[in-house]
């Protein structure tokens, strides 16, 4: 999958639009998986935390769930929650991620990461 430029500038692997003969259609493919999420609009993207995490963990074993979500009632923010396929449990802080799957990367044991 091709990563494209959100309405913020940011690369984004969910963010999709398309704008061939004179359609014009853009979506959050994260957020559209979730169906208990409200609706998405362009100008979330500024303040969204899903670039910066695929960015800062490039974990393949951690798969995100986003949805729209009200914070204090009034501003509409997106919200990211994490999970571990190797771990199967929640990932408390997706910039970081579990805290174990790097010990099964290949050269962690060089790195003093691996199980000792």
């Amino acid at each position: 999958m091709r990563n494209m430029r959100n309405p913020a500038g940011i690369e984004c692997r969910f963010y999709y639009e398309d704008y061939h003969r004179g359609r014009e259609h853009r979506e959050c493919r994260l957020i559209a998986r979730n169906r208990a999420s409200e609706r998405w609009t362009p100008k979330l993207c500024k303040t969204c935390p899903v670039p910066r995490i695929l960015q800062a963990n490039a974990c393949p074993n951690m798969i995100l769930e986003a949805r729209v979500g009200r914070r204090f009632g009034l501003v509409r923010r997106v919200q990211v929650e994490a999970f571990c396929t190797l771990q199967m449990s929640e990932v408390a802080d997706p910039m970081v991620g579990c805290g174990e799957c790097h010990r099964h990367r290949p050269g962690a044991a060089i790195l003093g990461l691996g199980e000792s």
